[in-house]
């Protein structure tokens, strides 16, 4: 996951759509295969010479703008993802089309039943295209207005039972589509923080699947919603997305809360001027699923270039750890291993990876000299891998900025066996108080206990930020970063998944703790008295003080 770049300029559209443009009229000696099959259905009762022919335009017309919107939908996955010019004006063309086409078939309906055949899932299929459409163009932009323009459209799709008569139609691959809907629909709602429709989705999705998938995902009740471990959900055999819990975790860590623009805007008495609320806009990311080396660098490099004066580019890693062959004759950057990117290739044991060939360096490993370049900007760092400490072997070549915040490289045995549930550090990053509740052993809590820990947490969270910055050994690049509200979180949170961690008696068995570069004053910020203070009476609210150890001085 990468991030900083500037918001590209964005289209407008709603449930009825706003977009603007004339539709091409198709070409006169060329029928599409839509065309044809249109034919066919009109001339299979006998009676095509009596049909008007104002009402065999429009099934004509209502054809060729479903058979173009099909080709401009099917041809967004050919699109990079870097680069505005090369996508943007292609997203616009979609998302005229699909603008026109879904005004079309409701003004047209009564015709296009009768002439057409139209079925609703059919109407349901265009809504759940567009929604597909904004869902794509938020992950583009990371404009969070784009998912409340994907939820209007998915809720439409589930309000008027577009889907509902799918079972009959005996084909299975409308119920594919069905599941996929449904599928999508709670990614947008996660995102969206609508928990409710999001346990009402999941019972509905779990309902349609086979018994052995039918499981919904683990969870736990906190503050009148539920606190999803959501492995199950990213693990159905519908696949919808390429977003992992941990991705997932990190997209909500990098976004503000989520609003609906329109409805603030149109507020009665809002003005047009200084008046309008400002759109605090999210920072750009791309989201790379197992990508290989050419591609998270053709990224990076994309990220690199497209990064405005006075930013920030953020580089989130999660992956297999690929470990030194063995010790070189003068260590650097390319000796410590790495993390694992795509080969191409099945790979059932990923700790084996380093073992197949003794005399060569894992050709598919990030190495922490593989970022070199990229320091010549200011470079934020998150690496939650097995071999996260390789990089702490960094060297600050270009004088700029430069912190990674690394995650422990092992894990008690008691919490092996939950990875499948996500990380835990990179849990602590999104939702530290759910980590803290994860790690004490308590799956529920009643609401007003979970907002007084949330309250407390924001104390230690502020306690945190004056420790940083009334260091006086700290490193600067930590303060160098503290202007910005994503990092200055993180960096926060960063502290106090380590001091927990450290307090914690069941992490007495691995040692293994969060690390950084540079390396922070331990005794100022993550071993400091004050913060420890701060965790035990945390613990204290929720009664597991007992899973603490009342200091961490004497160990060191």
């Amino acid at each position: 996951m990468v991030r900083g770049a500037r918001q590209p300029q964005q289209p407008r559209s709603r449930l009825a759509p706003r977009l603007t443009g004339t539709v091409e009229k198709p070409p006169r000696k060329r029928k599409s295969r839509t065309e044809f099959a249109l034919k066919e259905i009109m001339s299979s009762g006998g009676v095509e010479d009596d049909i008007p022919q104002g009402e065999r335009k429009t099934v004509t017309d209502f054809c060729y703008l479903l058979d173009k919107s099909k080709q401009l939908f099917n041809g967004l996955r050919d699109l990079p993802q870097y680069g505005q010019k090369q996508w943007q004006s292609y997203f616009g063309r979609t998302f005229d089309v699909y603008t026109k086409l879904w005004k079309f078939q409701q003004q047209h309906r009564q015709v296009l039943d009768n002439r057409y055949g139209l079925k609703r899932w059919q109407i349901g299929e265009i809504a759940s295209k567009i929604g597909q459409l904004y869902y794509h163009y938020y992950l583009r932009t990371s404009e969070t207005s784009y998912l409340n323009e994907a939820f209007s459209f998915y809720s439409a799709i589930r309000q008027r039972s577009y889907y509902s008569q799918v079972n009959k139609e005996d084909r299975p691959e409308l119920v594919v589509k069905k599941l996929r809907y449904y599928a999508r629909f709670i990614v947008v709602c996660l995102l969206l923080n609508k928990m409710d429709v999001v346990k009402d989705l999941v019972k509905r999705l779990s309902s349609r699947l086979p018994p052995q998938s039918a499981e919904p995902p683990h969870r736990a009740q906190a503050s009148g919603s539920m606190l999803h471990s959501w492995s199950g959900l990213f693990s159905l055999q519908v696949k919808f997305s390429e977003l992992t819990v941990d991705m997932f975790r990190m997209l909500q860590a990098l976004e503000r809360e989520p609003m609906n623009l329109a409805s603030q805007m149109n507020k009665p008495g809002m003005q047009e001027s200084a008046d309008k609320p400002t759109r605090r806009e999210n920072p750009h990311k791309y989201l790379l699923y197992k990508p290989t080396f050419s591609q998270l660098y053709t990224f990076l490099a994309a990220s690199f270039k497209e990064l405005p004066a006075n930013s920030v580019l953020l580089i989130y890693l999660s992956a297999t750890g690929v470990f030194p062959t063995g010790r070189a004759d003068s260590e650097g950057p390319y000796d410590f291993g790495g993390v694992l990117t795509n080969s191409n290739r099945d790979i059932i044991n990923g700790d084996a990876i380093h073992k197949r060939n003794q005399s060569h360096k894992e050709m598919h490993c990030l190495h922490p000299g593989d970022l070199y370049p990229f320091t010549r900007k200011p470079l934020f760092i998150i690496v939650d891998s097995s071999n996260s400490v390789a990089y702490k072997n960094f060297t600050n070549l270009f004088g700029q900025p430069l912190v990674c915040l690394l995650s422990p490289t092992a894990y008690p045995k008691a919490l092996q066996d939950q990875s499948q549930r996500g990380s835990l550090f990179t849990l602590f990053l999104n939702n530290p108080l759910m980590a803290f509740l994860f790690v004490s052993g308590l799956s529920s809590m009643r609401r007003g206990l979970w907002e007084k820990c949330q309250e407390y947490l924001r104390k230690i969270n502020r306690d945190i930020a004056q420790l940083l910055t009334h260091s006086r050994s700290i490193d600067q690049a930590f303060l160098q970063f503290f202007g910005d509200e994503f990092l200055r979180l993180l960096l926060t949170r960063f502290i106090f998944c380590s001091a927990t961690m450290r307090m914690h008696k069941i992490f007495r068995e691995t040692r293994n703790y969060p690390e950084s570069y540079p390396q922070l004053p331990r005794d100022e910020t993550v071993e400091n008295p004050h913060l420890q203070k701060h965790i035990l009476e945390l613990a204290s609210i929720l009664d597991v003080r007992n899973v603490f150890l009342e200091s961490t001085i004497d160990d060191y």
